[in-house]
């Protein structure tokens, strides 16, 4: 008997942001995700931006075989909106690894001169 790929647990990633400097969601980041599968190269797989809440919830599901997964905030443009000195990280790449099955929901703690990312639910 055949195990079809439907069949098979996909993991699931989603995001949001929040501008600790304000404690207020971050909204219009662009966030893209990018998947592979061992050591092969990256594989861009989608981009969203977070919403009026800073979240993305529409981020594509990764292919089976994913094992680890990148998820690029292009933060830029929104700290030199909110900033008269610009942006320090005007990008902030987090790289993490994944099972089949699982949701992985990673905040991004964002202030003008520091972050911080985490596991969350």
């Amino acid at each position: 008997m055949s195990t079809s790929s439907a069949a098979r647990p996909r993991s699931s990633v989603s995001t949001h942001i929040l501008d600790t400097s304000v404690g207020r969601p971050a909204r219009g980041v662009p966030v893209s995700l990018s998947a592979r599968d061992g050591d092969t190269e990256w594989t861009a797989l989608g981009t969203s931006a977070t919403d009026s809440d800073g979240r993305c919830r529409d981020l594509p599901e990764p292919p089976e075989g994913t094992t680890h997964v990148r998820l690029a905030f292009d933060t830029e443009a929104y700290l030199s909106a909110h900033r008269d000195s610009g942006a320090f990280f005007p990008e902030v790449t987090v790289t993490f690894a994944v099972v089949p099955g699982e949701h992985y929901h990673v905040p991004l703690l964002l202030n003008p001169f520091g972050y911080s990312v985490y596991r969350g639910s």
